[in-house]
């Protein structure tokens, strides 16, 4: 009896200014082969992508052509996705015999004790640290901070840090390390190389990442979309994968593996922001935080949302289309999305059709996508609601999966609501519209007894049941308040 072919690669990838091949089958994580070359630093320390233990640096294209060095969790990131990759651990931030100013100011500052998370906290900063932002941050640091992106005196995001957990020294000492924090100096080569522009799919070989047929499976990273789409025509049961922030736990926690696995993160058709007088278009391969960064706050609702989902270190992977992909009723895009009337470019090798998101989700993850078909982007209708929130429910404000969460996007005009729109995650099986509240608010009064009442109707949306992140009746409760909280915060705000 033969042997099963064995599972290799001739993908590569520079690590610390090192060349390393990428061995192993395409289920294997950035983690493990970092370990497996010696470089131990990066810790597994829950395999979710909520602790930051395994935080690594990679070189992402910017949107003005240089690059951004972005943290990401190596334990969720298949080392195959890092082919033609620029990647920087915590062993490569030191510069000869000298520490990084990151790692010296943990060590004078005492914020590393038993030092298993701290290596992931460095690189954290470290991305932060080359943020070409922080500068002017730092010059607009005496203006009141925002709650969502409060920075230091020297422009540190401490948000940037929202991923990493540390299990015995406490923030205090961390946070001051990296509000200590200079800027880089001159002759800093890891900042040099921002100047230039980053790997992107057009300068790597895209046959080096298929692996070999065989029991373990196979990744591939095609170079247009129209190849995605021929090779998803050819095989519907390819695994599509773009940040595999939620494949990767599936893998790690749940030992899931893929006979066949279709890269899309890099493929510039399904990246990029689009803007017509009839709406904004969202490529769908645009990670959340480059959405944050390059929408710069104008789509309001979003902009509210993006900063409580999940960490910085997953916003740096996850893709917008990647959460609606899912099809799960307790992703935190689709209340926002819908409460802001979104539609879908589904495209598959014979063309492309537009579907409404309030029209997409038909059961538990399940959804009117066809075989061969992807989110090639999101559009969001113009003109946009002028009173928009996005409250989630959950243990924790931020790095925590949603028990609840609403999207509101209301018109009023002369006293009376023209348009109401509302998006639920987290009581139903699906994400949903809550279509008896906004029939009830639209053509009512703006006033605190039209809210009282429409926060019953509200409160009888969806199907919420007991689980173990919150209980049917406190859901209930949830959607009841949500309304009177919408109410109050506008009312504020005038």
């Amino acid at each position: 009896m033969s042997a099963p072919a064995t599972q290799r690669s001739t993908a590569q990838v520079s690590v610390n200014s090192a060349v390393h091949e990428i061995e192993g089958p395409p289920h294997t994580n950035a983690l493990d082969f970092l370990r497996g070359v010696g470089l131990t630093a990066a810790k597994e320390g829950c395999a979710e992508g909520e602790c930051g233990a395994c935080a690594i640096m990679v070189a992402r294209p910017d949107a003005d052509g240089t690059t951004r060095w972005t943290s990401v969790n190596s334990c969720l990131l298949p080392a195959a996705a890092l082919d033609g990759q620029e990647v920087i651990t915590a062993e490569g931030l030191v510069d000869g015999e000298s520490v990084h100013p990151v790692q010296e100011e943990m060590a004078v500052r005492g914020g590393s004790q038993c030092g298993y998370c701290t290596p992931g906290f460095i690189c954290s900063m470290a991305a932060e640290y080359y943020r070409p932002e922080r500068a002017d941050d730092a010059s607009a640091a005496s203006a009141a901070a925002d709650e969502d992106h409060h920075c230091g005196p020297n422009g540190f995001d401490i948000h940037s840090l929202s991923g990493n957990l540390c299990r015995c020294t406490g923030y205090r000492p961390i946070r001051d390390a990296a509000y200590a924090l200079g800027q880089p100096e001159p002759g800093d080569s890891i900042a040099a190389r921002t100047q230039k522009s980053a790997p992107t799919s057009a300068s790597t070989d895209i046959h080096r990442t298929d692996t070999a047929t065989g029991e373990a499976g196979r990744y591939r990273r095609p170079s247009t979309l129209a190849e995605a789409l021929d090779i998803l025509a050819a095989e519907p049961e390819v695994l599509v994968v773009a940040g595999a922030t939620d494949w990767g736990v599936e893998v790690n926690i749940k030992g899931a593996r893929a006979k066949s696995m279709l890269a899309i993160d890099r493929l510039a058709e399904l990246r990029g922001i689009t803007r017509t007088d009839e709406y904004i278009e969202l490529g769908a391969a645009h990670t959340l935080s480059e959405l944050e960064r390059e929408l710069a706050g104008s789509i309001p609702l979003l902009g509210k949302l993006i900063p409580q989902f999940a960490s910085r270190l997953i916003r740096n992977a996850a893709t917008i289309g990647g959460n609606l992909g899912t099809g799960s009723p307790i992703g935190d895009t689709p209340p926002a999305l819908l409460a802001l009337d979104a539609q879908l470019v589904l495209t598959s090798a014979t063309g492309s059709r537009v579907v409404e998101l309030a029209e997409y989700f038909t059961g538990y993850r399940q959804t009117v996508r066809g075989a061969g078909e992807l989110i090639s982007a999101i559009r969001i209708p113009l003109p946009l609601a002028p009173m928009t929130s996005f409250q989630k429910i959950a243990k924790r404000r931020f790095d925590d999966i949603s028990s609840v969460a609403i999207g509101y996007a209301v018109t009023v005009a002369d006293g009376i609501v023209t348009k109401a729109r509302i998006g639920l995650g987290g009581v139903a099986a699906t994400p949903l519209r809550a279509r008896a509240t906004e029939a009830l608010l639209e053509g009512a009064p703006w006033t605190l007894d039209t809210v009282h009442g429409a926060a019953e109707t509200l409160a009888a949306e969806g199907t919420p049941m007991d689980d173990h992140r919150a209980s049917a009746k406190y859901r209930t409760a949830m959607l009841r308040s949500s309304l009177e909280r919408f109410y109050a915060e506008q009312e504020a705000g005038r």
